[in-house]
């Protein structure tokens, strides 16, 4: 009989974790990409997506939700304002991100706006052009540009002073030519920008390596520059040179992660912040990241928090030095 009364007690304890685990668990997750599908934010969410739904984590797929407008401005401005103790749902922010709100690109909230929650990997940026582009080096490029920088189209992902602005600035400054005499064509978001290259609507892809690995995979389009500071491993990449080894000192890390809303709460940001602690500790999510052509870069909570401001404070000074207006 005490047997019998023991095991009814034990098994009522367990139901009554797994009931506290569960309600821990967020009911609706949701990650927010603050672009069109296919760009670097869908990746980042993509990997998201695939990581969580482990067994461990999340017990339901998590919907990915496509938010456009301002390179992540429309996302923040709505999170920040709109939706902001929602305890499921995380939004996808880059490298690009930070230099936006370093500029005031997002209106009147600044980057201790919201919970930065997980940095889970590095890309960096790059220099595309069509895989029958008369640009075979980075020197050719740089070449034409000297030669009449308004007859070469180059297409970035945001205006000017955007992320994709700034590495084709950096490039040019490295030349001596005037970033501002550069002929760009703004677009929203990675996916758009190698639609545009692929049907030769640009001739210069400003972008992410990370998002451009299918399209080199499938011939489309060439590097010409990774913005590193070395070659980078893995077959399709190895062989792309970077921009220092051409003679150009650029190097452009892309960070990318996730925040929450400024309200959720510690309960909440804590199993987030938690589960990205496992998962970035992992073989299993290391391999799903390098899958995605991303390389290790591993910070969650107040760690994050401390980079990131550091971070928007050096874009500060960089958009001071190209002479970019910031907002109030």
């Amino acid at each position: 009989m005490k047997s019998a009364i023991h095991s009814a007690l034990l098994a009522a304890l367990c139901f009554g974790m797994a009931g506290y685990t569960l309600a821990d668990e967020p009911k609706r997750p949701e990650c927010i990409a603050p672009a069109s599908p296919g760009g670097g934010f869908d990746l980042t969410c993509k990997l998201a997506q695939s990581a969580l739904l482990d067994g461990k984590h999340l017990s339901s797929p998590m919907r990915v939700t496509y938010m456009p407008g301002g390179i992540g401005a429309v996302a923040y401005n709505a999170v920040v304002a709109q939706r902001a103790d929602e305890p499921g749902t995380i939004t996808a922010f880059s490298t690009g991100s930070l230099l936006n709100l370093a500029q005031g690109k997002f209106g009147r909230f600044d980057e201790s706006a919201v919970k930065w929650l997980a940095a889970v990997g590095t890309s960096y940026g790059a220099i595309a052009v069509r895989a029958d582009s008369e640009f075979k080096t980075l020197d050719d490029l740089v070449a034409a540009l000297k030669k009449d920088p308004a007859k070469v189209v180059i297409g970035s992902g945001g205006t000017v002073g955007s992320q994709d602005w700034m590495q084709t600035a950096l490039v040019a400054r490295a030349a001596g030519i005037n970033p501002r005499a550069l002929r760009y064509v703004a677009m929203e978001g990675g996916g758009e920008l190698a639609t545009a290259l692929l049907g030769g609507h640009i001739q210069v892809a400003s972008t992410d390596i990370s998002d451009s690995i299918p399209h080199i995979e499938s011939g489309g389009i060439r590097i010409l520059a990774i913005l590193a500071d070395e070659r980078l491993p893995g077959e399709t990449v190895e062989d792309i040179p970077t921009a220092k080894e051409q003679g150009y000192d650029v190097s452009w890390p892309v960070v990318r992660g996730f925040y929450m809303g400024p309200e959720v709460s510690d309960e909440d940001f804590a199993w987030w912040k938690n589960s990205f602690d496992e998962l970035l500790a992992s073989d299993d999510f290391a391999t799903l990241r390098t899958q995605r052509e991303l390389f290790p870069f591993a910070m969650t909570g107040d760690e994050l928090d401390t980079y990131v401001k550091q971070q928007v404070g050096q874009y500060k000074a960089l958009a001071s030095e190209f002479g970019l207006v910031q907002q109030p």
